[in-house]
């Protein structure tokens, strides 16, 4: 296994570019992959507080298995009516896991503590440093996220879940209802705030 800091560098002097990209997306994909509780910890600074621990696992886990599963340049579903084809963007995994990195070796002055081992407050605060110079203007595609933790909630907002909570309904985006139940608005989520 290739420790971080030497991927790093191998990430900043490798030539050819073809190849260098090729072996960064899978190095960074397989490392992001093993990044369980820096990925974890992540999730619970910028998701919903609503999901608590156990939901931003769960969302960490599934973001986790779709960044091993994600491909450039594949043809991608196109929309009703148009006959434009579309393809999934240059992967960004190399730069999510120099990000990553970066976010799971913090300092915070006198003895280095680990990401996840930083208070909600402190994790918030370390996300928000590293967001300070981004410009995103809307949620972008997951696979077009310049940085990890946008990535993250991009990921976490195209769910079905995610407009559940907004709504605090079950909406169920995406799923089919019968067609005598669509004029029926949906039910509550128990347990929801009104």
């Amino acid at each position: 296994m290739l420790s971080r800091r030497t991927f790093v560098a191998w990430v900043a002097g490798a030539i050819p570019v073809a190849l260098v990209t090729r072996r960064a997306d899978a190095l960074g994909s397989a490392w992001i992959v093993g990044e369980e509780e820096t990925m974890r910890a992540l999730a619970e600074a910028v998701l919903p507080s609503e999901l608590g621990v156990a939901g931003a696992a769960r969302v960490a886990k599934a973001f986790r298995l779709w960044i091993g599963g994600y491909a450039e340049h594949v043809e991608l579903v196109h929309g009703y009516g148009t006959s434009a084809l579309r393809f999934s963007s240059a992967s960004q995994k190399p730069n999510w896991a120099v990000q990553l990195e970066r976010l799971g070796a913090r300092d915070l002055g006198p003895g280095t503590m680990q990401f996840a081992e930083m208070s909600h407050e402190q994790r918030r605060a370390a996300v928000r440093d590293e967001l300070k110079n981004e410009r995103v203007e809307r949620m972008p595609a997951v696979g077009a996220a310049s940085h990890v933790a946008v990535a993250l909630l991009a990921f976490y907002y195209a769910t079905p879940e995610a407009t559940d909570l907004c709504y605090n309904a079950q909406i169920g985006r995406t799923m089919c209802r019968p067609l005598e139940q669509s004029s029926r608005k949906p039910l509550p989520i128990a347990g929801a705030r009104p």
